[in-house]
């Protein structure tokens, strides 16, 4: 029996519940009061920001917790171009006097008196915050201002962590750039990006369920970041299923091999999608779109 695809994506298209955006909001606010109520952290220069789907109003039921970044600005991780600008930004250098390891203990210090300890469990990465009735399950990640310069006077401004167990050794997120070319992108597509990565963000999970390997390989970012690299004029339709399948096409085609995606970026287009860094490859990728294809049905 054939489904109806059209009704199907219809409702996978609908963002966020007004309910879920609200626990949402308040799990922020009670992290920025935790910092707020830490002798140790509240006169630091910290912003808390919610960062991933949830930000990005790309999330999907199975997104059920929120990522929220504290992100400390009194001591930043330099990236420069070349050893000249180094040796240039070296002349006006301060040593750093509060370090990262100093800073995440500080953070969970401040969460666990603000939650209980049985609420909060550190993971290598972040700490994971157990939901309660009027906030979700929240993964809270302790960050370093990140600069990559381009030149003695201009850097990009993003976030830097390190996990517990080093592996990887560092981790570097563009988390303002990454919304901003998404609002972008959304206002280019007449509102429809987000809508169809939301598609593929479910379409995925079921596929997952029903145990398809390359949907199981397929990360939820993954997945945004493809959407994102698919042309506008892939959206230029008034219906979903349509438009899925043109979005599919195209990026099934431009996968076939590395000629026209090698220069394909994540949505912060400050890393590329498809380098040795990455967790998956083109071809894992592709499969994907392959898979996404057959499985609904497109001819």
């Amino acid at each position: 029996m054939s489904r109806n695809w059209e009704s199907i994506f219809s409702t996978w298209s609908k963002g966020p519940s007004a309910t879920e955006q609200a626990r949402a909001e308040n799990a922020e606010r009670q992290i920025r009061q935790a910092i707020q109520d830490s002798e140790k952290l509240k006169n630091r220069n910290i912003r808390v920001f919610t960062q991933g789907s949830y930000r990005n109003r790309v999330n999907v039921r199975q997104d059920s917790d929120v990522d929220i970044g504290v992100l400390c600005f009194d001591t930043y991780f330099p990236e420069y171009p070349d050893d000249n600008v180094k040796a240039k930004m070296a002349e006006s250098f301060v040593p750093a006097t509060y370090e990262y390891a100093t800073f995440k203990n500080d953070l969970e210090d401040a969460l666990v008196t603000r939650f209980g300890r049985a609420a909060v469990t550190r993971g290598s990465k972040a700490f994971d915050i157990k939901a309660n009735s009027y906030r979700v399950e929240s993964d809270v990640a302790a960050f370093f201002e990140h600069r990559r310069y381009t030149s003695a006077t201009h850097y990009h401004s993003g976030v830097e962590m390190i996990p517990d167990n080093y592996s990887p050794p560092r981790i570097k997120n563009w988390p303002e750039q990454h919304y901003n070319n998404g609002v972008t992108k959304n206002t280019q597509t007449s509102r429809r990006y987000k809508r169809v990565a939301r598609i593929l963000k479910s379409l995925s999970n079921e596929m997952a369920t029903n145990g398809i390997q390359s949907a199981k390989d397929a990360p939820s970012f993954l997945i945004e970041c493809l959407v994102f690299n698919a042309p506008n004029h892939c959206f230029d339709y008034s219906s979903f299923k349509p438009m899925v399948r043109d979005v599919l096409v195209n990026l099934y085609n431009d996968t076939l091999n590395d000629e026209k995606c090698s220069e394909w970026g994540e949505v912060n287009e400050l890393k590329y999608l498809f380098r040795s860094s990455q967790p998956w490859t083109r071809q894992s990728a592709h499969q994907f779109l392959s898979d996404a294809w057959d499985y609904i049905g497109y001819e």
